[in-house]
C-alpha cells in the first residue's frame, strides 16, 4: 500500500514563509488580543469512505462543517485567506478543526498544505487524518518493525489507558472489528508501534506485543489524530469511536450533541394477533390468505407473560412502551367467558410501563378497503371519490381508548398516538395521501405526535397541526409466537423457490438477499435471526437515531421471541460503553421534539443563519429567534444568566450537552468553560 504515502516531506521547509501569510498579529499583540475561533469544522474530502463517515457523524449530530471537494475543479484554494481573517479588529480562525483524508492529501511541497500547517500551528487547531498508513511521518514505525498490515476482520482492539483518560473515556474498553461474513473482507489497515511524540488511544495485540490503530501525534506545535484503518459510517468499530474523534478534534466544545437512544414499543397490547400457518404460508384471519377460512388461530399474552415482562424490565433496568387497544381486549374478554387475567395483571403493574394510545379496537383508519381483490383497493362512491373513515369514527377510536385507560388508572400522554398499522396516514400504492379526516380527528383529541413507519416514511412531517414520529419495525414478526414459527416464516420470505421459499428475495435482488439454505426450524431463530436483528438495532442505537423500535404483544407471548433480541442489544451495549453513556430510553413525545429541533437547527445551519465562536474560554452562540441550538461543552461549563451562572446542560459520555437558547432579555447564549 505504498501508493498511500503522501508524506508532508516539504511542509516544514515552507512553514516559516506560510506563517507570515496567515492573518495573525505579532507575539506582543497576540498576548493582548485573543483570537476568535469559529465553531465550524473544515472537511477536505477525497471521496473515500473514511472521510464520508466522519462527515456523516458531523451532519447527523448537528456539527456545522465546510466541505472542500478535492475532485472538483471549482473548489476553493486552501490558503491563508480561506482559513483566517479579522473580524472587528480581532484575528479569526474560521475553522475549529480540520479533517483530512490523510496527513497530506495535497501532495508533497503543496502550498495548500503549508498554509494549513501554518494555520493549525498559529491557532492551535487540531487535525484528523481519517485514514493513513503507518510510517514515521505520522509518528509510527513501519509495520515490518513489530506491526501488521492486512485484513482486520474480527480484531479485538482495546482502548488504552491514555484513551480512557482522554477522548474515549465513554467506552467500556473493548472495540471489536466487525466480521459479519468469512467470505468478504470488511476492514483493512495497519497496526504499528508508536515513536516519540505519538500517544496511542486504541491498540490491538500483534505477536507478543501491542500496536496502535488510533493515536495522537504531537509534533512541530501541531496535533494530529492518526487513524490507520479504513472504515465506513455503518461499521460498529467506527460508530464506537466517532464521538471521541469529534470530541478530540474540537477540544470538547462544539455545536451539535449526540446520544445513544433505544426505546421499544409493544403494539396491540390486550388484543390478540393472528398466527402464521406454516402449511398455507400465510396468516389465516389476516388479509389475503387463500384456504385459511376456518383455520384461524391467534396469539395473546397470558398473565404469566405479563409477570415475566415486569420482572424482565427490573432485571434489565429497561422500560417497555405498551401501546394498547382497550376495546379489542374487552372484545376478547367477552368471547372468552368474561374473564381476562392478562388485563388484570397488566393493570396491576400499570406503573411499571409507559403507556400509549393505539386506538380502541385497532381498525384501519384510512380509506374503506375492498379486500376481495389482491392487493386490496380503496372503495369509491358513485362520483368516483375514495371513501374514507369519517372524522367522527377516527376521533371515537382515540377518545374511547383514552377513556378506557383512565377508567383503569392507566396514565397516558394524550398528545401521543400510534394508529393500528399506522393507518390513516398515506399507504402506497393504494392510498397515496393521508385520510383527509385524520388531521381533524387528531386535533379533536389534542394529539400532537403520531407514530409512522420508518420503512415507509423515515422523515418527520406534518399531519395538520400534529407531527409524525418515525418508528423502526423490528424483524420479529407480529404473527408468530414461537421460535419455530419465526424461522418458518423467515424461510418463506428469504429462500428461493428451489429451496421451498416464496422467491420474493429472487424477485427483488436490490432490496433482499436469499439465504444460501433454509434455516433449521429448531435453531434458526436463535442462531441466525436474533444476531442479525440485534446488529441492526445496535446500529440504530449507535447512530444518534432516536426513532423508537416497534414489535407486537405476540412477541412477549409463548416462546417470548423478543427477549433474546433485546437481551443481546442491552447486554452488548453495556459491555461496549462506560456507565457515563447510558442508553437513553425516552418517550415518543420527546423523540418528536428532538426531530422538530433538529429540523429547525439544520435549516438554520444550511442557511448560515447562526453565529458561534469561542474567544479564550468564553463561547458565544446566536441562532434565529425560536431556534434552539445543540451545544456540547466540557464538564464544569457554566451558562451565563442575567444574574450569576448555572451549570450548563446535562451530563452524558463525560461532557455536558443540551439544546439551548438565550435566557430572558439576552440575545445570545454565553458559556464560560472551566
Amino acid at each position: 500500500m505504498v501508493h498511500k504515502n503522501r508524506m508532508n516531506r516539504l511542509a516544514a521547509v515552507c512553514l516559516a514563509a506560510a506563517i507570515a501569510s496567515v492573518a495573525v498579529p505579532g507575539a506582543a499583540a497576540q498576548a493582548a488580543v485573543t483570537p476568535r475561533v469559529d465553531l465550524r469544522v473544515l472537511v477536505v474530502d477525497d471521496g473515500g469512505s473514511s472521510v464520508e463517515a466522519i462527515t456523516a457523524e458531523l451532519r447527523d449530530t448537528g456539527v456545522p462543517y465546510t466541505r472542500v471537494d478535492l475532485g472538483s475543479g471549482s473548489r476553493p484554494v486552501v490558503n491563508a485567506a480561506f482559513l483566517a481573517d479579522t473580524v472587528d479588529g480581532r484575528p479569526r480562525a474560521k475553522f475549529q478543526s480540520v479533517v483530512l483524508p490523510n496527513e497530506n492529501p495535497f501532495g508533497a511541497g503543496s502550498a495548500e498544505m503549508a498554509a494549513l500547517t501554518a494555520y493549525e500551528t498559529a491557532y492551535g487547531i487540531r487535525q484528523v487524518d481519517a485514514y493513513t498508513w503507518a510510517h514515521p511521518g505520522v509518528g509510527l514505525e513501519y509495520t515490518d518493525n513489530g506491526g501488521y498490515s492486512g485484513t482486520l476482520d474480527g480484531t479485538q482492539a482495546a482502548v488504552t489507558a491514555a484513551g480512557k483518560a482522554g477522548p474515549f473515556a465513554y467506552l467500556g474498553g473493548q472495540v471489536a472489528f466487525e466480521d459479519n461474513s468469512p467470505l468478504i473482507p470488511e476492514s483493512y489497515g495497519y497496526m504499528a508501534r508508536p515513536r516519540t511524540g505519538y500517544t496511542s488511544y486504541l491498540d490491538a495485540p500483534v505477536g507478543s506485543g501491542r500496536a496502535s490503530l488510533v493515536g495522537e501525534y504531537t509534533h512541530d506545535g501541531r496535533s494530529e489524530l492518526v487513524v490507520t484503518f479504513g472504515y465506513n459510517q455503518y461499521q460498529q468499530q467506527f460508530r464506537l469511536l466517532a464521538r471521541g474523534i469529534v470530541e478530540w478534534m474540537t477540544q470538547g466544545i462544539h455545536l451539535g450533541q449526540e446520544r445513544n437512544y433505544f426505546a421499544v414499543h409493544v403494539d396491540d397490547v390486550f388484543a390478540p394477533d393472528a398466527r402464521w400457518n406454516k402449511d398455507l404460508n400465510c396468516t389465516p384471519g389476516d388479509y389475503a390468505c387463500a384456504g385459511g377460512e376456518g383455520q384461524e388461530s391467534t396469539i395473546r399474552m397470558t398473565a404469566a407473560d405479563a409477570v415475566y415482562a415486569a420482572q424482565w424490565q427490573t432485571t434489565k433496568n429497561f422500560k417497555l412502551d405498551m401501546l394498547f387497544n382497550g376495546g379489542a381486549g374487552e372484545e376478547w374478554k367477552a368471547e372468552n367467558g368474561g374473564v381476562d387475567a392478562l388485563t388484570a395483571q397488566l393493570v396491576a403493574d400499570r406503573a411499571k410501563y409507559r403507556w400509549m394510545n393505539h386506538t380502541y379496537t385497532h381498525p384501519f383508519l384510512g380509506c374503506v378497503q375492498d379486500t376481495t381483490t389482491v392487493p386490496w383497493t380503496c372503495t369509491k362512491n358513485a362520483a368516483g371519490a375514495i371513501n374514507y373513515m369519517s372524522r367522527a369514527e377516527i376521533s371515537a377510536q382515540i377518545r374511547d381508548n383514552n377513556n378506557w385507560a383512565a377508567s383503569k388508572g392507566i396514565t397516558t400522554d394524550r398528545t401521543e398516538l400510534v394508529t393500528g398499522e399506522h393507518s390513516g396516514l398515506k399507504t402506497l400504492p393504494q392510498q397515496p395521501q393521508d385520510n383527509p379526516n385524520l388531521a381533524g380527528a387528531l386535533a379533536d383529541n389534542g394529539v400532537k405526535w403520531a407514530g409512522s413507519d420508518n420503512s415507509r416514511e423515515p422523515a418527520q412531517r406534518a399531519v395538520g397541526a400534529a407531527l409524525t414520529v418515525p418508528r423502526h419495525p423490528m424483524n420479529v414478526y407480529y404473527n408468530t409466537g414461537t421460535n419455530a414459527e419465526m424461522a418458518d416464516e423467515y424461510n418463506w420470505i428469504y429462500t428461493s423457490r428451489a429451496d421451498g421459499g416464496s422467491g420474493i428475495c429472487e424477485d427483488n435482488p436490490a432490496t433482499s438477499t436469499c439465504l444460501p439454505a433454509p434455516l433449521d426450524a429448531a435453531s434458526g431463530y436463535l442462531d441466525h435471526i436474533v444476531p442479525a436483528e440485534a446488529r441492526t438495532a445496535m446500529r440504530h442505537v449507535l447512530n444518534n437515531d432516536p426513532r423508537p423500535h416497534y414489535v407486537h404483544q405476540s412477541n412477549l407471548a409463548e416462546d417470548r421471541t423478543l427477549y433474546p433480541v433485546l437481551n443481546q442489544v442491552l447486554d452488548t451495549y453495556r459491555t461496549l460503553y462506560a456507565p457515563s453513556a447510558p442508553i437513553v430510553n425516552q418517550s415518543m413525545k420527546d423523540t418528536g421534539v428532538e426531530f422538530q429541533r433538529r429540523a429547525a437547527w439544520n435549516a438554520a445551519v444550511a442557511a448560515n443563519q447562526f453565529t458561534a465562536y469561542r474567544i479564550g474560554k468564553v463561547v458565544t452562540v446566536k441562532a434565529p429567534s425560536g431556534v434552539v441550538a445543540p451545544v456540547t461543552a466540557p464538564t464544569g461549563t457554566k451558562k451565563q444568566l442575567l444574574l450569576g451562572t448555572a451549570d450548563f446542560g446535562t451530563a452524558y459520555a463525560g461532557s455536558r450537552s443540551t439544546w439551548t437558547a438565550p435566557e430572558l432579555l439576552q440575545s445570545a447564549v454565553t458559556l464560560n468553560m472551566p
